[in-house]
């Protein structure tokens, strides 16, 4: 069975593994880490701590969908509108600028609950407080260390978190000629 990591659980990496569950039909061991406490990177719902009920979206609060994206990508907006998780933005937002063929959506459930659908699609297995420090090839397998705990070996690892923190990481993947020369 294949073995597979994809680091960061934002809507990069919670799309990834949706689709990689989607795509195989081999068996395949999903594992997503990150190194927050939830799931959302920049994409995240904060509850008060007085009033579950009280949520606010911190980063983007709705979603523009162009009609270039619409082509490309209708089938992903059809599935969360299906499942409740957009809804049409029929309120006028200050300083929002609506160009033609546009049209702008909203999550009822705080914009994370994007991340929390495709993350549950995925079947993944998925760990917090996992700050991933070095990968280094071993023996053809990627060996991955976080900041506590043994390392992990995992036969793929899709990067998706902010280049700044891909620039922090140690190891064997800082040497881009052996990482690229793996899959040319």
């Amino acid at each position: 069975m294949a073995r597979v990591l994809i680091v960061g659980a934002g809507v990069t990496g919670s799309l990834c593994a949706a689709l990689l569950r989607r795509q195989t039909s081999r068996p395949l061991y999903l594992a997503v880490w990150d190194k927050a406490e939830d799931s959302g990177g920049r994409m995240t719902t904060a509850s008060s701590p007085h009033n579950p009920q009280c949520t606010a979206d911190l980063g983007a609060q709705y979603i523009t969908c162009t009609p270039h994206y619409a082509k490309k990508h209708q089938r992903f907006y059809d599935e969360l509108l299906a499942h409740g998780i957009l809804r049409p933005l029929t309120s006028p937002i200050e300083g929002m600028v609506m160009k033609e063929g546009d049209c702008n959506f909203v999550a009822p459930q705080g914009i994370s609950s994007i991340i929390k659908h495709y993350l549950k699609e995925s079947g993944a297995e998925v760990y917090f407080r996992h700050r991933v420090t070095q990968i280094n090839l071993r023996n053809d397998k990627w060996e991955v260390s976080k900041q506590t705990g043994s390392p992990e070996q995992f036969d793929l690892i899709v990067l998706t978190m902010p280049v700044p923190q891909i620039l922090q990481l140690q190891g064997d993947i800082t040497n881009c000629e052996s990482v690229f020369a793996i899959y040319i």
